[in-house]
């Protein structure tokens, strides 16, 4: 459906793509994940044809920008980090005017309006739409033509659980239909919620990809110990734990607490001795849970950082 092959993409001296190779089948969902700056915007809108590669191809169904954007434009659905309407303009009017531009019917309009739940709100000015209420717009705007693939760049960043979810909602319902999403996001949970493929991005590149249990699987996740206690602990009091793996010790300091997370290839045999540690040291745990590693733990072990802390503007 998408091959993307050997696309390196430069800004001046700025390398946001490097060497990238990746394709995607029909009816995948597949999810982008990397902090802000990896790349991941910079790929997607190479895919949509805003960005030309400084190197490389990228084929849609045997299609490119340079000789196909007519036909890529009739099978392809876009919705940018953030989508601005003209205030005083209603969503059905909104709703209208992009089912004019593809030559469609009334008919179609009624059905992108009932699909991203908007019936209601067919005459509310699009400045009186809650922050939920306008992402579904902008869905619906990328819906409208009925598009075999669906580009989605961070569609409910900012949205509140419920709003968050209101989207899900509409983006699973679509799996039946035959679409092909890339989703880019920073929640680990909604990649998990939607999507059966995950591409993780660091640097311009993809440090690893596949459903989520071969990523885990293939990167030897384990599982963690985390606690917190009153004072430090020092790693070496807990290295010689039964399949002892890595200790990240004093992760945080919250006044007077300090935190710290093993990672062990099996809590129950290590459970004794590290019961053992704790009572001789004397430490008092203010609160532990123990539990398999997922996602977000993996991305921090390939790229060094939490996915959803990073606060800075996405350039890359």
């Amino acid at each position: 459906m998408i091959r993307v092959e050997k696309v390196s993409k430069y800004f001046g001296d700025l390398r946001a793509v490097d060497d990238l190779s990746l394709e995607i089948e029909k009816n995948q969902f597949v999810a982008l994940l990397g902090p802000n700056g990896a790349g991941k915007t910079t790929l997607i809108e190479m895919i949509e044809g805003i960005q030309k590669p400084t190197s490389g191809t990228i084929s849609i169904k045997g299609m490119n920008w340079n000789r196909h954007r007519d036909a890529l434009y009739r099978i392809l659905g876009v919705s940018l980090q953030e989508t601005q309407f003209m205030d005083k303009i209603t969503v059905e009017e909104i709703m209208r005017l992009f089912s004019s531009f593809y030559g469609l019917a009334s008919s179609r309009t009624e059905e992108v309006l009932e699909m991203v739940d908007l019936e209601s709100k067919r005459k509310t000015y699009t400045v009186n739409l809650s922050g939920g209420q306008r992402q579904r717009l902008a869905l619906g705007v990328a819906l409208i033509h009925n598009p075999e693939i669906l580009l989605l760049d961070e569609p409910t960043t900012g949205l509140d659980p419920h709003a968050r979810r209101e989207v899900w909602k509409i983006l699973l319902e679509l799996k039946s239909t035959g679409t092909t999403l890339i989703l880019t996001t920073h929640y680990m949970e909604e990649a998990q919620a939607l999507c059966e493929r995950i591409l993780i991005m660091f640097d311009g590149r993809i440090q690893t990809q596949g459903t989520l249990r071969e990523i885990l699987n293939r990167h030897g996740c384990w599982e963690l110990i985390e606690f917190r206690t009153e004072k430090p602990c020092r790693s070496e009091w807990f290295d010689t734990l039964p399949g002892f793996l890595t200790i990240e010790s004093n992760l945080t300091k919250e006044g007077n607490i300090h935190r710290t997370r093993i990672q062990l290839k099996d809590i129950a045999a290590a459970m004794p001795s590290f019961w053992k540690i704790v009572t001789e040291r004397n430490l008092r745990i203010e609160d532990m849970e123990c539990r398999k590693m997922n996602l977000d733990d993996l991305f921090v072990s390939l790229t060094g950082r939490h996915l959803e802390a990073s606060d800075e503007n996405e350039d890359g």
